[in-house]
């Protein structure tokens, strides 16, 4: 029940739920390949962020978008992370374009570095930033991105404060895409 101690210590680990293995595999590959959205939560500290979105194609390529409608001025508040080529699989993504999906993002795979976010070509979300959480080699913040809570894990050196408003970038290699319905994991 020590998830710690299970990742440091095993070769291999049974992630079980309701008396019911979901899956059996090395520590690396628990957390860097879940077949599920109970599995890709319970590993990892903090957990993975999830994110209600849609599949979509848009010139020919898969884009998972996110965000909300401005019904003030009728125009969309939406975000995209467009999927890498090197992660497409068209047999498996292309029967849940224009559907519900769930994105997954673990806190490390959003960024508040400059350097990060002068090379980000997608996934570039504004936030604003609700609890900054300093854990010594590592800030926790706690942002908000149009009524999404969002978890990162940023740099100590960060100095934002609560309030403030604040740009990051999800990392589109490291994102997940799980099935709304089925909560299998879709793309790792």
């Amino acid at each position: 029940h020590d998830q710690t101690e299970a990742m440091t210590m095993g070769d291999r680990i049974v992630v079980m739920k309701d008396g019911y293995i979901q899956q059996i595999d090395t520590p690396t590959n628990l957390y860097n390949d879940p077949v599920n959205q109970f599995v890709a939560g319970f590993i990892g500290s903090p957990q993975m962020n999830f994110i209600d979105a849609k599949l979509l194609k848009v010139d020919g390529k898969y884009v998972v978008e996110f965000g909300s409608e401005d019904t003030k001025t009728t125009r969309g508040v939406k975000y995209q992370v467009a999927v890498p080529e090197s992660k497409v699989d068209p047999e498996v993504l292309e029967p849940l374009v224009d559907q519900e999906v769930v994105l997954g993002v673990r806190p490390e795979c959003i960024h508040d570095e400059p350097a990060f976010l002068a090379q980000a070509t997608t996934g570039v979300i504004n936030t604003t930033v609700e609890v900054t959480e300093m854990m010594g080699a590592e800030t926790y913040l706690y942002l908000n991105c149009e009524g999404i809570q969002l978890t990162a894990r940023v740099s100590p050196r960060s100095d934002v404060r609560p309030q403030d408003e604040l740009k990051v970038a999800i990392d589109p290699n490291r994102i997940h895409i799980f099935d709304k319905e089925t909560e299998k994991a879709v793309l790792n």
